[in-house]
């Protein structure tokens, strides 16, 4: 008889959780553990937190000289540059210097960064100093100090990563859960579709609204878990490339969609772009919606959503 094998733990410094639906427990343990190794390595590739590692190869080098790296990781860099260019640079990776050098969301923030560094800072975020070399594979930052990160689609890049190993092994169904950001393929071990439930951004842990679905990818980006508040003023933890200031005015958007790195990428950028903005952007874009809610409570959606 089938069952959900499930199993939570941190990777890449939030909490991943994987569920595997089959009738053997040993496999299902085995299958959880490959797909664990397999994000392992996804982080080991892409984290900045490790000095060896080559995203921080490539930042070290950045106004120095073009860095030769594995091919994924170069076509992650691709990918996410072709974000950039539909987002019109809402979506950017090289948004590292403004990331932890100017805030840090540990709460202990009492005043904001002065105008001055925030503008020197920005001169380093612009996609377009992110030069890639295809017949070389390699990836060269134009301008010194400039620093790229993989926040934005890391984790959704991972929990498609480790469905697909997942699927190779032969898992029929199961959830990889990134923090929010999850996949979902198959159904429940009863046959029926997996349920989801949307966050609500007062609280987090009551869902407004759930969906029943399968072979789809969800990610939210919201303001309910990072923030700071200083002056009375609450500061989300998403940073707008182009001003280098946090987004206000959205406390979240969920995007639905087949693949869940870019369902990751797509989040932050509609939060920053707003409600029209990031709508009118949605609704151009085949097998992508989304739902979004305010700082008021009203909850906007792109054309294919109906809520019951």
């Amino acid at each position: 008889m089938k069952k959900e094998y499930r199993r939570g733990l941190k990777l890449m410094g939030n909490h991943f959780e994987l569920t595997v639906v089959d009738d053997n427990e040993v496999k299902a343990n085995a299958h959880i553990d490959a797909a664990i190794a397999e994000i392992q390595r996804i982080e080991r590739l892409l984290t900045t937190f490790n000095e060896d590692s080559q995203t921080n190869l490539i930042n070290r080098h950045a106004g120095i000289r073009p860095v030769k790296v594995d091919r994924e990781i170069y076509e992650i860099i691709e990918r996410s540059l072709r974000i950039s260019r539909l987002t019109d640079g809402y979506f950017d990776i090289s948004y590292g210097s403004i990331d932890k050098g100017l805030w840090n969301f540990d709460r202990s923030m009492l005043c904001l960064p002065d105008a001055e560094t925030v503008e020197r800072n920005l001169n380093l975020v612009n996609y377009n100093n992110i030069v890639l070399d295809d017949e070389a594979g390699t990836v060269f930052l134009t301008k010194q100090g400039m620093r790229i990160g993989f926040g934005g689609i890391g984790k959704g890049y991972a929990a498609e990563m480790g469905k697909r190993l997942l699927q190779q092994r032969g898992v029929d169904s199961g959830v990889v859960n990134a923090s929010g950001d999850l996949t979902v393929w198959g159904n429940q071990a009863n046959g029926k579709p997996w349920t989801i439930g949307i966050a609500n951004p007062e609280r987090a842990v009551l869902p407004f609204s759930y969906m029943n679905i399968t072979d789809t990818a969800i990610a939210t980006s919201g303001n309910y878990e990072k923030f700071v508040m200083i002056d009375g003023k609450k500061y989300s933890h998403t940073i707008n490339p182009k001003t280098g200031m946090p987004i206000s005015g959205i406390k979240s958007v969920t995007i639905i969609c087949p693949n869940a790195e870019i369902a990751d990428a797509l989040a932050t950028p509609v939060s920053i772009m707003g409600v029209q903005n990031g709508i009118e952007l949605i609704n151009q874009i085949q097998q992508v919606e989304c739902i979004i809610i305010d700082d008021e409570n009203h909850i906007y959606s792109s054309h294919k959503i109906n809520f019951k």
